[in-house]
């Protein structure tokens, strides 16, 4: 049997079907070794590594045996596919271990069915090569919006023909709520991932991500295309109400009129195509603040109080604001939370006055209790600011003596017995955390204070191990004056410290 074949309609056939189809012909040609070397491989031995080539000029068609150069064969079933150095050597004396020697095979009968294979390999070759190429064409296409023509709806998921042989799937969680498509409609929609399979290339669409809505600012609106506006922040509540933070680098140019553009006309372009969709274009700021206020159109705020240690923000709202402010179910308030990327509370001015009042009272009470001085004195301290015990304690001496009717004397007296509260709080604290066996590395860890330590261990969360493997949610639950963001930090900062090794 010869150790080749010369087949010179291999070439014709190829050429003709990487012209017609517009692919590599190199691809197809790849395609027809792998096939042919399987043929081989059936006939020859499934322990052997076979490898075809076929010269791209002439269609000789060889086949050769590889091994792998090996020190020893460990697995008997392995001899046919590996050579041990020495006798590799023996044939090229340059071999190393780690490289492949190959020798020529004589070529198998391919019989009757030879041209029906070439078919079947080159088609293929054609389907995987049109996949790869599908496959990177759109990858790199991944957050663009692409327009596409219904080409079938079925159970509320539509198929979009979106050209080249390429279809997009377009699920109904990913279109807007109450919108019906149809078999030859014109749709728009996000590339929103692409993903390989193997039925091909399978694109996601979407009509109600965020980024949807930034994509066609971006077509509508050349100032936000030539990156003068910035968009800062998206939030959705897709087919009702969204939310759009805008910046300019431009200071003398309007970003929120620009988006709106001469009689609405710009964002109306925007709402058609979202089905009606209202959209809040807010003016971005640095001052979180500023941004929380104009997030929060069209309610007007009365006063914007920031808590960043629970990571919170209380807006206070006029009574005739307040369901403007929160919106329908919600709604108005938790886009606005979304784009502000922190939790928004609305409180109406009588709400955060009654509130205050009782904050005042329990702070009163504290301190009437813990320093044991009269209502008055605990009053006038909780009315300049002073919230806690250890404030008392620590503050500089002139900033209790300004105080007015409070003397030096007074002063010092409040601060002693300020100090000797916190001690005997933290005798009583560490005696508690010494009888529940809390171990040393959680009293050491500095995340949590002393108080919040005792409170995790009466709750059998007694080593740093144990707050590692806490949920943000159970941690927050455990110790409520945590917001998930800060329990989250904790724990993560706990498995740090646990898995450094």
């Amino acid at each position: 049997m010869e150790n080749y074949l010369e087949r010179p309609e291999l070439i014709a056939a190829i050429e003709e079907a990487a012209r017609s189809k517009n692919i590599d012909k190199a691809d197809i040609f790849l395609g027809m070794e792998k096939g042919i070397a399987k043929i081989a491989k059936a006939k020859y031995g499934y322990d052997r590594d076979i490898v075809a080539r076929i010269n791209q000029k002439s269609g000789v068609i060889r086949l050769f045996g590889r091994q792998e150069v090996v020190e020893t064969i460990e697995n008997p079933e392995m001899e046919n596919m590996q050579i041990v150095l020495a006798n590799a050597q023996k044939i090229n004396p340059e071999l190393k271990v780690g490289e492949f020697i190959e020798t020529e095979l004589p070529l198998v009968e391919f019989g009757r069915g030879f041209a029906q294979t070439v078919r079947q390999v080159i088609t293929q070759s054609i389907k995987d090569s049109e996949r790869t190429r599908q496959y990177t064409e759109f990858k790199d296409r991944e957050g663009e919006i692409i327009s596409g023509t219904v080409k079938h709806a079925e159970y509320g998921n539509v198929i979009v023909d979106i050209g080249g042989r390429a279809e997009g799937f377009l699920g109904k969680d990913e279109l807007i709520p109450r919108e019906s498509l149809h078999t030859g409609d014109r749709v728009r929609a996000l590339i929103m991932q692409v993903r390989d399979d193997s039925r091909g290339p399978q694109i996601i669409l979407s009509r109600t991500h965020p980024n949807f809505m930034s994509k066609l600012f971006m077509q509508e609106v050349p100032e936000i295309y030539e990156g003068v506006i910035e968009i800062k922040a998206v939030a959705r509540d897709p087919g009702s109400k969204a939310k759009l933070a805008v910046h300019s680098k431009d200071s003398s140019l309007d970003p929120v009129g620009a988006c709106v553009g001469m009689r609405g006309t710009r964002v109306q372009s925007i709402v058609n195509e979202l089905q009606g969709e209202k959209v809040d274009i807010v003016l971005w700021s640095a001052d979180i603040g500023t941004f929380v206020v104009n997030a929060l159109t069209p309610a007007k705020a009365s006063k914007v109080v920031i808590d960043e240690k629970a990571g919170k923000i209380e807006v206070v709202v006029p009574e005739d604001q307040f369901s403007l402010a929160i919106g329908r179910r919600g709604q108005n308030v938790r886009l606005a939370s979304q784009i502000v990327g922190k939790s928004i509370d609305i409180l109406t001015e009588a709400q955060e006055s009654e509130r205050r009042q009782e904050e005042f009272k329990i702070k009163s009470a504290l301190f009437i209790q813990a320093l044991d001085i009269d209502e008055m004195i605990a009053q006038l301290l909780v009315s300049e600011g002073f919230m806690e015990i250890d404030e008392v304690a620590y503050v500089p001496m002139r900033e209790l003596t300004s105080i007015q009717g409070f003397t030096e004397e007074l002063a010092t007296e409040l601060q002693n017995r300020a100090k000797a509260y916190l001690e005997k709080t933290k005798n009583e604290i560490d005696s508690n955390l010494k009888k529940l066996n809390v171990a040393k590395d959680l009293l050491d860890f500095a995340e949590l204070t002393p108080n919040q330590t005792l409170i995790l261990a009466q709750k059998n969360v007694k080593t740093l191990m144990d707050v590692a493997d806490l949920a943000s949610d159970e941690l927050q639950e455990m110790l409520p004056e945590l917001n998930l963001e800060t329990a989250g930090k904790i724990i993560m900062a706990a498995r740090d410290i646990c898995y450094k090794d």
